[in-house]
């Protein structure tokens, strides 16, 4: 099953652009909730290219490592990755309102699928956060 999340991005393509594809930020904003963070995150952009980011409880109770590599890149419009058996595809689509970034992915076995969405989407929602917060700033 897919599973499709997404948001507004008040901000031009290119800051949503490198804030969604460069190590720094992404640390900043790859948490679900605010009881856990990223403590480290790598980015190979490009066809062939591998990413990792180490998701961790701030209490030290567990953590685990996303990790993947990138099939596809469209520079400011597409990543597609397979991570493990699944596959997922960013879309960055520019708006009057700023730019729709959309991500539609497979659904694991383990975890509901609201629970799943639910969780991609907070992320989704720190990432417009962040690239807010650091566009005025």
């Amino acid at each position: 099953m897919r599973i499709t999340v997404e948001t507004t991005v008040a901000a031009p393509i290119d800051q949503v652009w490198r804030a969604y594809t460069t190590p720094a930020d992404i640390m900043a904003w790859n948490a679900a909730s605010d009881d856990w963070h990223t403590t480290k995150a790598t980015v190979d952009l490009r066809e062939g290219g591998v990413f990792s980011s180490r998701m961790e409880a701030k209490d030290g109770s567990m953590g685990f490592d996303f990790a993947g590599t990138y099939t596809t890149i469209v520079e400011h419009k597409l990543i597609e990755y397979s991570f493990g058996d699944r596959k997922a595809e960013v879309e960055f689509v520019p708006g009057a309102k700023g730019v729709v970034v959309r991500v539609v992915f497979d659904s694991e076995p383990t975890h509901s699928v609201e629970q799943q969405q639910g969780g991609w989407q907070a992320i989704l929602d720190n990432f417009a956060r962040h690239v807010q917060a650091k566009k005025k700033s």
